[in-house]
């Protein structure tokens, strides 16, 4: 017992001094393993068996909450390998460390500075969140909006026709929620593209999930009476969000030849859904990704690239890095050397993260599909497309991810991963010594 003690005590020591970036990705790193080595159990698959490297592709896919896949989930894995896959989209899209902390929280223990320190990282908190009291609203939101969102997608489901309706239903409210976009049909939603409530209801959770655990705490504080109203980094990204999906249904629904057949509702509906399947990086469709016009694929793209808000369960970019940069050159053609908005001042350190992770991001993607180019037959729309759909974990794709070579598959999972982390926190985790640290400053702005 005393060396087990003495063995904690000097853990922990040792974890308090590597920097929070890398116990993230530490953190994430051991997830992917260890999913991977439980689906490479046989006794989890079915048919022929899956490879190794297809196997690594969808735990880091599964992790990474992409929903990108190498294979048929449904076809090459049972229902205790589907569970398992579920269970790693779960943790991924709570984020790293939520499951740990809030097992110790319940226990009424407090964090310690290590954990505390990685959370701020991982979830990209203002400083007036507090941790402890974030992640516990964490989970409990995150559990009852799936449990919402499957009893609502078990009647859909059910009145289709779908076999499994009650799996089908739990699966995929949780996928969607955590903006993972595993299905367990090999068309996506396309068989049911025409179903306004099943639209409606994955839109629902895909959002509620995307724009972040800040805006759906920062919104129940309010209701409470806990603070007179939200924070500028939820109206950030609730305006961002709004317009983004706003401008681009509108683009899609007057310039995509493929739904112009469409009857006027399923032809709004689809343009809607595609586009908040790419900035919500859920990742399902209800069309098929191949046949759109190149200014479709473009409109995606760019938007898979934003992708999603912080310390949500989506990828890209974020929409508050999106607005900060915007902000700076608004300010530049102002003649302003600071950035507003609603009439407050962003501070200087969160506009320069911004910029950094601008960077960052626009290296690994420009690598990424280099390096797709490099290995891949396809074409380049198709390689800059699946480096987009796979650095902003997203998962939608033009078809070319299960005819991947393996060098292909290995640049596609480090891309998953790079996007699950952030491509900024990534680089410091790998590169540096010292990096940004979790901000302790007065101000209520997260990028």
């Amino acid at each position: 017992m005393r060396r087990s003690t003495v063995f904690l005590a000097r853990l922990s020591r040792a974890l308090r001094r590597v920097q929070p970036a890398k116990l993230a990705f530490l953190g994430y790193l051991s997830y992917i393993v260890g999913g991977w080595l439980v689906l490479s159990l046989p006794l989890l698959q079915k048919g022929p068996g899956v490879g190794a490297l297809d196997g690594l592709f969808i735990a880091t896919s599964a992790v990474s909450t992409t929903g990108l896949t190498t294979v048929s989930v449904t076809d090459s894995y049972n229902f205790a390998g589907q569970l398992v896959v579920l269970l790693l989209i779960q943790l991924g899209g709570i984020g790293y460390m939520t499951f740990g902390s809030f097992v110790i929280l319940s226990r009424k223990t407090d964090l310690s500075e290590v954990r505390a320190d990685v959370g701020k990282i991982v979830f990209s908190l203002p400083a007036s969140f507090r941790i402890d009291k974030f992640i516990r609203s964490v989970v409990r939101f995150t559990l009852s909006i799936e449990l919402v969102g499957a009893l609502a997608l078990y009647f859909v489901f059910r009145k289709a026709g779908t076999p499994e309706p009650v799996w089908s239903a739990v699966f995929h409210s949780v996928s969607a929620f955590c903006t993972a976009g595993f299905g367990l049909y090999n068309d996506s939603l396309v068989g049911l593209a025409g179903n306004f409530w099943l639209n409606a209801i994955v839109a629902a959770l895909s959002y509620l999930g995307a724009i972040g655990f800040i805006v759906c705490v920062d919104v129940w504080r309010v209701v409470r009476g806990k603070v007179p109203s939200i924070t500028l980094t939820s109206k950030i990204i609730l305006w961002s969000t709004v317009w983004l999906t706003v401008g681009g249904a509108l683009l899609l629904y007057v310039g995509e030849p493929s739904i112009q057949s469409l009857p006027v509702n399923e032809r709004l509906m689809a343009a809607f859904f595609q586009v908040m399947t790419s900035i919500t990086t859920v990742g399902f469709n209800t069309i098929n990704i191949a046949e759109l016009s190149k200014a479709s694929l473009l409109i995606l793209i760019v938007l898979m690239v934003v992708g999603a808000s912080p310390s949500g369960t989506g990828g890209g970019l974020k929409s508050t890095t999106l607005s900060a940069i915007f902000g700076v050159m608004r300010s530049a053609i102002a003649g302003r050397k600071e950035v507003r908005f609603w009439g407050r001042p962003v501070p200087a350190e969160r506009v320069w993260t911004a910029v950094a992770g601008l960077g960052f991001y626009l290296v690994a993607f420009v690598i990424g599909t280099y390096l797709l180019e490099l290995t891949e037959g396809s074409s380049f729309v198709e390689n800059l497309f699946e480096a987009a759909s796979a650095l902003g974990t997203v998962g939608l794709s033009m078809g070319i991810t299960a005819s991947l070579t393996s060098v292909g598959k290995l640049v596609v999972i480090l891309l998953m991963f790079c996007g699950r982390l952030g491509p900024l926190t990534f680089s410091m985790a790998l590169f540096f010594r010292a990096g940004l640290q979790p901000d302790r400053a007065d101000n209520d702005l997260a990028i």
